[in-house]
């Protein structure tokens, strides 16, 4: 048996884990012995200072050495058994509920002087502890300090303690995976001195060291799975593409404005990409309203003047669509582009299968199912992907390997995130960034406003549709909640209709798609003057009419998520505005997220400022498929260790290290999938 196979074995092969406690232990995705052994106590209890009961302090965990003296076990049901218990300076009693009358006996046996450790409450003018789990006549057993865990119900401290002392009886030696200078930095921990004195209580001073030696392990072995991702996708080489250099001169006249300093520096990298011997595996990432699209186009047609197919696949059927009209727009006289979604006539799509398949058609934009087994590419050169469906890194890798040798990647992402989040969300790609925004387009205004107020905001949306331009007004709930305090979108579309009369909209996750569908091209067409919506818009999309959006309980969302909401206007030359309205009784954090969203337009500030008030893990309000959330590794609180972690790659990938020394890392993070292919 390998090092590793031990610790991923179920947690059921453990002394005294039987079907019940190990269905238990899963509630808590504990499912594995490393799972186990990964858990950190919560905090450690101190009860080696024992104490007399006439000090004793209410609402505190001590410990006592009393004298069994009575026992009272009534004959109504429901009523607790109670001990009474003393020392030589007063009485305490022990209250058990769900208790036997035999196990009290065995633990609390009469006349005897007996251990006890507990949280002291105090009614009726008298000490006791209630249903105490640390009982023993042997002081010893007791008078030390325990480990406190994060327990899940029917799981008490003592199983735990006790469960996890079994499995680590056969703590395998590990041989070291880490390079002599990063062992220096983490105090020359090795990884199984840092498992054994994570779970020893006496080493809690030191504990924090214990730790950084399991995060760094966290987070290095992510990003070996990401680097190798990215050099097996490159090894094999590509046919060089040549680069028209006049394109973005072309592409700018078409347009009608300049493109800004960051497209032209996004343009030059993937060119770079393109006209080289690898293949290029590359994300796009750029804020709300950057020109990515732009610029995706323009590597999209040097890709087609040299006789390769593109495929650009978009997350909806309405930015799909969208996507295929400003390519024709710009190149449609020339090239041969199609679109293909789930309303394409069954006729229509076999003509435009039958076309890939034979060369006929130069690009064709879809969703996701352009990517079904049954479609064929005669000649794939370019698979650009507008990633607003954030799938994670075993998705990315299998779309790499669709389009063959010659074909290369580019993935844009509107999401802004904070640099430590990117090395671990797209460490397997190159990145671009886009932060700069054309010059046409206006910054929103932003401003908060108390629901109280609300008439003020019905004046100035009136003045707004009165020139000519559409709203937005986003709602957190579909239906009104007893239980939580939100405006829906129902109700508020019921009060605007009132005031309007006609041309409102309503949209929410529970409309079919074709009806969404029809409400979104009824909102483009200026058929629909205000539109009351869920947070279901979609991003990316343009709507160059709407000028104004207002979010109601505002402060009871994420600073980034805000900002995308936001950035849903001012796609057009107009100016455009968003309207924070917020009820009166806002938290400190809340009052924060607002006072930053007015100060800046910049989503990659905002995503930074978002992570340090909301936490790894909750930002932006979405889990990446096929990314597991870090057992132990926090990108706020761990930075140091994510600098050092990309560091170490550098020189792992400069070097060509071979990877089989950290076969045990990668195997033991749960990365079995990938990691077969690359070691």
């Amino acid at each position: 048996m390998n090092n590793y196979e031990y610790l991923l074995s179920d947690i059921s092969i453990l002394k005294g884990v039987g079907k019940s406690l190990a269905s238990k232990f899963r509630r808590k995705n504990i499912n594995t012995i490393f799972d186990l052994i990964l858990s950190i106590p919560s905090k450690y209890i101190d009860r080696s200072l024992e104490t007399k009961i006439k000090n004793l302090h209410i609402g505190k965990i001590q410990t006592i050495t009393i004298r069994v003296e009575k026992y009272n076990f009534p004959r109504i049901k429901n009523l607790p058994n109670k001990v009474i218990c003393s020392d030589d300076t007063g009485r305490l009693d022990c209250i058990f509920f769900n208790s036997y009358e035999g196990y009290i006996r065995k633990i609390l046996p009469l006349g005897k002087l007996v251990t006890i450790s507990g949280k002291i409450g105090f009614f009726r003018g008298k000490y006791q502890i209630t249903n105490p789990t640390h009982v023993s006549t042997d002081k010893n057993k007791i008078k030390k300090i325990h480990s406190n865990y994060s327990l899940t119900e029917g799981v008490s401290d003592k199983i735990f303690n006790k469960t996890i002392k079994e499995a680590l009886k056969k703590l395998p030696k590990m041989n070291e995976w880490l390079s002599p200078n990063i062992l220096n930095y983490l105090n020359n921990i090795s990884w199984n001195d840092a498992i054994l004195n994570l779970h020893n209580p006496n080493k809690t001073n030191d504990q924090k060291k214990y730790i950084e030696r399991l995060i760094f392990d966290e987070i290095l072995s992510t990003f070996l799975i990401n680097s190798n991702i990215r050099k097996n996708f490159k090894k094999k080489n590509k046919i060089p593409k040549k680069i028209n250099i006049n394109l973005v001169n072309y592409v700018e006249n078409q347009i009608g404005f300049k493109l800004t300093e960051d497209q032209h520096k996004a343009i030059t990298e993937i060119n770079n990409d393109i006209g080289s011997k690898q293949r290029m595996f590359r994300l796009l990432q750029g804020d709300v309203g950057s020109g990515k699209t732009i610029v995706s186009l323009v590597s999209a047609q040097n890709v087609i003047l040299n006789k390769y197919q593109v495929a650009f696949m978009a997350p909806t059927e309405i930015l799909a669509k969208q996507h295929f009209s400003l390519f024709k727009k710009i190149f449609g006289k020339t090239i041969k582009a199609e679109l293909l979604t789930g309303k394409t006539q069954y006729k229509e799509k076999k003509k435009i299968l039958n076309y890939l398949d034979n060369n006929k058609i130069d690009i064709i934009f879809g969703t996701h199912s352009l990517f079904q087994k049954k479609i064929k590419f005669k000649k794939l050169g370019l698979i650009i992907v507008d990633e607003q469906h954030k799938f994670g890194v075993n998705q990315r890798k299998k779309l790499s390997e669709k389009g063959g040798s010659n074909c290369d990647v580019l993935v844009m992402s509107a999401t802004p995130i904070p640099r430590t989040m990117m090395m671990t969300l797209y460490g397997d790609m190159d990145v671009t960034l886009i932060k700069s925004k054309p010059k046409n387009r206006k910054e929103i205004k932003t401003y908060t406003k108390d629901i109280n107020k609300i008439n003020d905001v019905i004046k100035f949306i009136k003045k707004e549709i009165n020139n000519d331009n559409q709203i937005f007004w986003i709602c957190p709930l579909i239906e009104e909640s007893k239980k939580i305090d939100h405006q829906s979108s129902i109700v508020r579309y019921n009060y605007l209709t009132n005031i309007f009369k006609h041309k409102i909209g309503l949209l929410h996750g529970s409309i079919d798609k074709e009806e969404k569908d029809k409400i979104l091209n009824n909102f483009l067409e200026n058929k629909i003057n205000i539109l009351v919506s869920t947070t279901v818009i979609e991003v990316g999309i343009d709507f160059p009419n709407a000028t104004c959006i207002v979010i109601e309980d505002s402060n009871k969302f994420g600073l980034s998520q805000l900002h995308q909401l936001r950035g849903r206007v001012g796609r057009g030359s107009k100016q455009s505005s968003c309207i924070l309205l917020y009820k009166s009784s806002l938290s400190e954090n809340a009052r924060k997220r607002l006072k930053i969203l007015k100060s800046t337009n910049d989503g990659f500030l905002i995503a930074e400022e978002d992570l340090k008030l909301r936490g790894y893990g909750d930002l932006l309000g979405f889990q990446q498929s096929g990314q597991k959330t870090f057992r132990l590794a926090d990108p706020i609180l761990n930075e140091d260790l994510f600098v050092l972690a990309e560091k170490e790659i550098k020189i792992i990938e400069n070097e060509n290290k071979d990877l089989s020394k950290y076969n045990s890392l990668l195997k033991l993070y749960d990365r079995a999938d990938i990691v077969n292919e690359l070691i």
